[in-house]
């Protein structure tokens, strides 16, 4: 008897070699116009099929899980962040997660160190000048920012992707700093010639460049809060590419406008793909529409750890990059 192929469905557009290997794969249902599923259709979904591989856009909450059937026992994330999907609820579900991790972090990396070169050189703000016409010519006084060379930079979680950064940033010239759960090797310490700071206000108070690299967890949620975001120096400048629930937007938002911060580069927003207004009327802010990760070698590499973890399921053994282990068949 022919053993049925696992019924698969993904829910926004891949690269077209993760699609046609899936297809040839599994029994898969593609979003071929990657038009974000509604909760109604996420919910067709989970009722009818054995494999969901979401995204970060989509919610993967208690009751979508409650209203899952009963052949949905793997949910193989398309992405490292798995903040969008309620793990105890699927762990009470016997449902197994997995994620992607490790694809991601020298893009990241690079889209925040490019982050951290463009906000305090203004380098948006120069090309949207030169682009409307109005540019006068060179003078001593035109477009003055900051330099980063011989600054300190604060990473705000040192885990795969601050500790890229890490190694960038000290070829611009930058003291690294950084605040962590768990303090890294001394080895990474010493090569990376890093501080280690068990108070986050404390180091935010010195830092002239603080970068948020930690995940969004319920302990995270706003951890820069408005209190926190007033230790920072006039000065300071702020860049996020982790994710924007990290940071309170109506705070720096207030502060951005007050001067009383020099400026800031957003990757990631509380609420995407909305973005409060406040930030589109500052231009002491770059806004990038969430493409730390977006290179064509990153989502390819995310798509073969996607199939990899489920092909390595169906066979009955453990998914390498397993989050939460449900039901094994």
């Amino acid at each position: 008897m022919t053993k049925r192929k696992p019924r698969v469905i993904v829910t926004r557009k891949l690269p077209d070699e993760i699609e046609t290997r899936m297809m040839e794969l599994f029994e898969t249902r593609l979003n071929v116009d990657d038009t974000p599923l509604s909760a109604d259709d996420l919910r067709q979904a989970v009722q009818n099929c054995d494999v969901l591989v979401p995204t970060v856009t989509d919610k993967i909450d208690a009751d979508l899980l409650a209203a899952a059937g009963p052949d949905l026992k793997l949910i193989a994330n398309f992405g490292n962040g798995v903040d969008h999907i309620d793990l105890a609820a699927a762990q009470e579900r016997n449902i197994t997660i997995t994620n992607t991790p490790g694809v991601l972090t020298e893009d990241t990396a690079d889209m925040t160190m490019a982050l951290i070169l463009a906000v305090p050189r203004r380098l948006v703000a120069g090309e949207n000048l030169l682009r409307s016409g109005a540019w006068p010519g060179w003078s001593p006084s035109f477009m003055l920012g900051r330099r980063i060379w011989g600054k300190r930079l604060g990473i705000v979680g040192m885990g795969r992707i601050g500790t890229a950064l890490a190694r960038r940033a000290r070829g611009f010239g930058l003291s690294i700093h950084y605040h962590n759960r768990n303090r890294v090797a001394p080895e990474i310490e010493s090569d990376l010639e890093a501080t280690y700071w068990e108070s986050l206000d404390q180091m935010l108070a010195h830092m002239d460049i603080v970068s948020v690299n930690c995940p969004h967890t319920p302990a995270t949620y706003h951890l820069l809060s408005a209190r926190r975001l007033k230790l920072l120096r006039k000065e300071a400048f702020v860049v996020n590419t982790a994710r924007g629930e990290i940071v309170d937007e109506d705070a720096l938002i207030a502060m951005l406008k007050a001067g009383d911060l020099m400026g800031a580069g957003l990757d990631v927003y509380e609420n995407e793909p909305h973005i409060k207004p406040g930030f589109l009327q500052l231009d002491n802010v770059v806004l990038l529409p969430h493409m730390g990760s977006a290179t064509l070698e990153s989502r390819l590499a995310t798509g073969e750890l996607v199939l990899i973890n489920i092909r390595t399921y169906m066979d009955g053994h453990k998914p390498p990059d397993r989050v939460i282990a449900g039901t094994t068949i």
